[in-house]
């Protein structure tokens, strides 16, 4: 019998040590280390090849080298499609991350239930065949190529991987696996690191694409080892408020594609929908004009977006001004604060600022900063701004309106919804080209400026 080894891990990083230390050497947290039983044998990994062709690997020269575009897997679901780079590729290897309840599973169902291009084996360690078909009858797609799986043993799992032979091979979650050959409880560092690299190695090796669900802690961070990120090919994030309908699917990690691209989903009765417009239900539509909104272009991977500023200005008589903001950087409201201080003459250092971005977004393009400003000195004055009024500009500590990137998409997404008006810097080079009868832009160079157009 083989001996049984036990190493101590950081439950916050991953590293090993062979003894237990106070402090982590890697992350320098202290405390995080435990003890965890290692015993794997030397035919880990290889149970699922048997029967199976497997490609050998050779060192070659890189001139030698047959290259060809992948060929991608295109779903049904377009958004999806999007945050993924044009479709899933053969051999890659998905983490999707989120909170929970927020609809990860009903995510990766209904794409399973969806898929055309073959057959899906989606495994479930967390809920019975019960369930899952419950989940499947609400969804109500065509799931005549999903196969249904309730397993959390590695050695098994793999065994009816080989019989079904899947085209997609869908883990919810990789925190309930257990491989045998790692003597310690699931959802452990070791567990995860080694159930993961089983799973890549399958991937890799027989093409088959795996999109794995993961557990985040309370921090927002992927439960398990900061390895298991780096083990994957591309790493998804679930965002939303479960008191909203909006969810948000965004790229942190993608080797195939760009990382700022981003989904928008409703979550509904019958599963998720795609938001394929999402400008029109970012932006309210009301019958009355209201004091503190502004409406402001950003981009977002390769799609604009028309988004809702609200901002509530008021004087704080509670001690210390409240400095508050959902969906905008906290220390960037604090500089545009500072520059209508210094060079509107706006005295904003005894006033309560709250900030929201509408739908539940987190936006972090600098173009929206023009809107931003709006929004806030009109929450001041308490005049409301124009609602068919859009504002695209970057500002500068000095006050100037700096140019932005892209600014003929913006302008053409502003257009197609309806403005009438759009506030944009002077410094953009290629407006000129840009003509509309139905849209008048004013190019600003100072705050000053706007405010004069607007408030005076």
């Amino acid at each position: 019998m083989a001996k049984v080894q036990s190493s101590f891990f950081c439950q916050n990083c991953g590293a090993q040590s062979t003894k237990w230390v106070g402090k982590c050497s890697s992350c320098e947290q202290w405390n995080t280390f435990v003890e965890e039983v290692v015993h794997k044998d030397k035919e880990a990994g290889k149970h699922w090849r048997k029967g199976k062709k497997i490609r050998e690997s050779k060192a070659i020269l890189l001139d030698e080298v047959n290259y060809k575009a992948e060929d991608r897997m295109v779903t049904p679901d377009k958004e999806f499609n999007r945050v993924l780079g044009g479709g899933i590729v053969a051999g890659s290897v998905v983490l999707i991350g989120g909170e929970p309840g927020i609809g990860k599973s009903t995510l990766l169902l209904q794409i399973a239930l969806n898929f055309n291009k073959g057959k899906v084996l989606y495994i479930s360690g967390e809920e019975s065949e019960g369930q899952v078909k419950m989940r499947a009858e609400r969804i109500k797609s065509n799931g005549s190529t999903c196969y249904i799986l309730t397993e959390t043993v590695t050695q098994s799992m793999f065994r009816h991987i080989n019989e079904v032979d899947p085209d997609l091979l869908i883990i919810d979650s990789i925190q309930t696996l257990q491989s045998g050959y790692i003597d310690s409880t699931p959802g452990s560092i070791s567990q995860i690191r080694e159930c993961a690299g089983e799973l890549l190695q399958y991937a890799k090796e027989s093409g088959t694409p795996v999109f794995m669900i993961g557990h985040i802690t309370k921090d927002g961070n992927i439960a398990g080892p900061k390895i298991l990120e780096h083990m994957v090919d591309t790493v998804l994030q679930f965002e939303g408020d479960r008191n909203h309908i909006y969810r948000i699917l965004r790229t942190t990690k993608n080797r195939f594609g760009s990382t700022s691209e981003i989904g928008i989903y409703e979550m509904q009765g019958s599963g998720l929908r795609e938001v394929t417009n999402p400008s029109e239900i970012l932006v309210s539509q009301r019958e009355e004009q209201l004091s503190g909104i502004g409406i402001s272009s950003a981009i977002e991977g390769q799609r604009p977006l028309l988004i809702e500023t609200q901002a509530l200005v008021s004087t704080a008589v509670y001690g210390n001004p409240q400095r508050t903001s959902n969906g905008y950087d906290t220390k960037r409201l604090n500089m545009l604060l500072a520059v209508l201080e210094k060079k509107a003459g706006l005295k904003m250092s005894m006033q309560d600022v709250f900030v929201n971005i509408a739908g539940g977004l987190r936006i972090e393009d600098p173009a929206i900063d023009l809107g931003v400003i709006a929004s806030m000195v009109s929450s001041f004055y308490d005049i409301p701004v124009n609602s068919q009024t859009c504002f695209i500009g970057e500002i500068g500590l000095s006050g100037e309106i700096r140019a932005v990137t892209r600014i003929d998409q913006r302008i053409s997404e502003a257009i197609k919804l309806g403005y009438e008006t759009i506030y944009l810097s002077k410094y953009n080079t290629g407006i000129d080209k840009i003509k509309s009868d139905k849209c008048t832009m004013i190019k600003v160079g100072k705050i000053d400026e706007v405010l004069h157009f607007l408030f005076a």
